[in-house]
């Protein structure tokens, strides 16, 4: 593997010590080359804003053929116009499993067979236990876990005739802290786990890896107008092992690895994005 286009300058806003705010880029982040991705199809649900759309800039930079959908138009718009012919959207909804379908079958049919599927797509709310209804219990099990499920279950006769493929499952370490106010998000990213290891079972005689990946507290645009204050970000330097704050940019880095050859042996493995932060030791 060969550095990436765009090497670029990194530096860490600190205070008091600690690394705050992550990392701010001079220009586009270094990253390895898998030469084998330029001749992919990649199909990314969520991938108009945050996360997701870092998972698209990084396929797309490697070369792959990339579609993408989502419910916000502008920015999923904007993106791909920004990135070019190769990169195609569709505005759909994953808690609407026929109009999923239907997308991945048309986005094959635009693009190539699809042979990496980044199920992304998700929605952190907070929620007190006492407030939470079937009708919301249910909405969350359908924007976090339904869709992983259904878009897997599309991907995977495209992907057996083209000989294999990868799919890649967006966990969070929230259920491994019994990160309290959000019960339904939790139990649906800790059901990802088991539905990772059951499909890499199921799926690994066809040539179909199926891996996770756990992010931690990542900085996006979403977590910062919601959430973020000094202290939240004091908090999460102060327990996690290393000392700055993690970006997009970390989670798809990890995806290119898992979407690649690189990755032939890994399948069934939940591999932590998080800065040690979920770690259980005591700090000193």
């Amino acid at each position: 593997m060969v550095a990436g286009r765009g090497a670029t300058l990194l530096h860490f806003r600190t205070t008091g010590g600690h690394a705050m705010g992550g990392l701010e880029e001079t220009s586009m982040l270094t990253r390895a080359r898998y030469p084998d991705l330029a001749s992919r199809t990649v199909f990314v649900s969520g991938g108009g804003s945050g996360i997701g759309a870092a998972l698209v800039r990084a396929f797309a930079d490697q070369g792959s053929r990339v579609a993408f959908v989502d419910i916000a138009d502008e920015p999923s718009q904007a993106l791909a116009r920004t990135l070019g012919e190769h990169v195609r959207y569709w505005r759909c909804d994953v808690r609407d499993i026929p109009a999923l379908r239907a997308t991945i079958a048309q986005a094959a049919a635009a693009l190539g067979p699809i042979g990496i599927l980044v199920n992304n797509a998700a929605r952190d709310d907070r929620h007190r236990l006492e407030d939470v209804t079937v009708e919301y219990w249910d909405e969350n099990l359908a924007v976090n876990l339904r869709h992983q499920l259904f878009a897997t279950q599309a991907v995977v006769p495209l992907m057996t005739e083209a000989g294999g493929g990868a799919v890649i499952m967006l966990g969070s370490i929230s259920w491994m802290r019994g990160r309290p106010a959000m019960v339904g998000y939790t139990s649906a990213k800790a059901a990802i786990h088991g539905m990772t290891r059951v499909l890499a079972r199921e799926l690994g005689g066809r040539r179909i890896r199926v891996n996770s990946i756990v992010p931690g507290a990542i900085e996006t645009a979403r977590q910062r107008a919601l959430w973020d204050t000094p202290d939240v970000e004091r908090e999460y330097l102060d327990q996690q092992c290393l000392k700055f704050r993690l970006s997009e940019d970390d989670v798809a880095r990890a995806a290119l690895f898992l979407a690649s050859d690189e990755a032939r042996a890994i399948t069934g493995h939940a591999l932590v994005v998080d800065g040690g932060l979920a770690q259980t030791s005591v700090v000193a």
